[in-house]
């Protein structure tokens, strides 16, 4: 009802009222399109099928990170850490660290076992770690035990490192 008064009050201008006209009449159909899409976006995702996942300790398959030091070891929850956007389970072996890199994307991190170092300060089960994307860092796990925490990205998984000054 408002872009209407608006014409109204614009078209006693005898100046600019058709352009204004034209303006509020553009907006209106932007505005009515935009309606229309969020419509049809939520019911795309009414339609889609949602199922439960349900996997034990034992069902989940352990395999090496690619692009990572070795002995490092994922398990994708959703998404696909080598593609894009990802959640899962990382595990570090005893002892392992990590010289100074970064990553291209933010990571949000909770330990669930062990301890994850970061620049020096060791983050134990229950910890929360984000880390921005592009932050240089050096990093591990700790001496006694493997360490394995949840971690997620909005994008692919990488290891940039970092040369040290010559």
């Amino acid at each position: 009802m408002w872009p209407s008064a608006i014409i109204a009050i614009h078209n006693t201008n005898s100046n600019g009222g058709f352009a204004v006209k034209r303006i509020s009449s553009y907006i209106v159909l932007v505005l009515a399109g935009l309606v229309l899409i969020g419509a049809t976006e939520a019911s795309a995702q009414k339609k889609m099928k949602k199922a439960e996942v349900l996997w034990t300790a034992e069902d989940m398959k352990w395999e090496p990170l690619p692009g990572a030091p070795p002995g490092i070891m994922k398990v994708d929850l959703w998404g696909d850490q080598t593609k894009g956007a990802y959640g899962g389970l990382t595990k570090f072996p005893a002892g392992l660290k990590a010289p100074l890199h970064y990553h291209t994307y933010d990571i949000k991190m909770v330990v669930l076992k062990g301890a994850y170092t970061y620049k020096g300060k060791k983050y134990g089960p229950g910890s929360y770690l984000f880390i921005p994307g592009g932050e240089k860092h050096e990093s591990g796990g700790v001496d006694e035990s493997e360490s394995i925490f949840f971690i997620e990205q909005p994008g692919m998984f990488d290891l940039k490192p970092v040369e040290p000054p010559k």
